[in-house]
């Protein structure tokens, strides 16, 4: 008799402690998912700060584009009042959309190109945007592993004692990015 309840409470402490690590599994694989967010958008942030002195630099240009100039200024503003998941991703897709349209038109002012502020500030948000790319990766990465962790067993008994759901994975909002550059010989 003293076998079976023993036998009996070594089967509750295993079961105790499985049920343990998957509720802490789902909530640290959880918590990570959070934190390299929140990598992401610390570099959002510092990219945003560089674009002033960028605009800056590019506005002593005699001649430059006004229009683009400012659609890197709506695209910043953009992206640091964006709110949420979705937002965020969105106005990242947008501004990095206006950066690469500044940087393309800036290529045919090479009295800006020249000046050591321009390639100072080109150098550094070139640094961010790897960072970025970086960032953005390992935040899928986490996510695709919390949600396989989610819909396998047996992590996926415990989802909801752990209060955790699906999370999106990070994808910019530029379609354009996406599609194959068009080239024409014709002329």
């Amino acid at each position: 008799m003293v076998w079976i309840v023993l036998l009996i409470i070594v089967l509750l402490v295993v079961l105790a402690a499985f049920v343990i690590t998957q509720f802490n599994k789902l909530r640290r694989l959880d918590q990570l998912c959070i934190g390299s967010f929140a990598d992401i958008d610390t570099l959002l942030t510092k990219r945003a700060d560089l674009i002033p002195n960028l605009v800056e630099t590019v506005r002593g240009a005699q001649d430059f584009e006004a229009s683009t100039l400012e659609a890197v200024t709506a695209a910043r503003t953009a992206s640091l009042e964006a709110k949420g998941f979705e937002d965020k991703a969105m106005a990242d897709g947008g501004l990095t959309a206006a950066l690469g349209r500044l940087f393309a038109v800036a290529e045919a002012y090479p009295q800006l190109t020249a000046t050591a502020n321009f390639r100072d500030l080109q150098a550094q948000l070139a640094e961010v945007e790897s960072q970025l790319q970086f960032a953005r990766q390992f935040y899928n990465d986490t996510v695709v592993t919390f949600n396989t962790a989610l819909r396998t067993i047996p992590s996926m008994w415990f989802a909801g004692l752990a209060g955790v759901s699906m999370r999106p994975v990070y994808e910019e909002a530029d379609a354009a990015r996406r599609e194959a550059p068009r080239v024409d010989f014709s002329e």
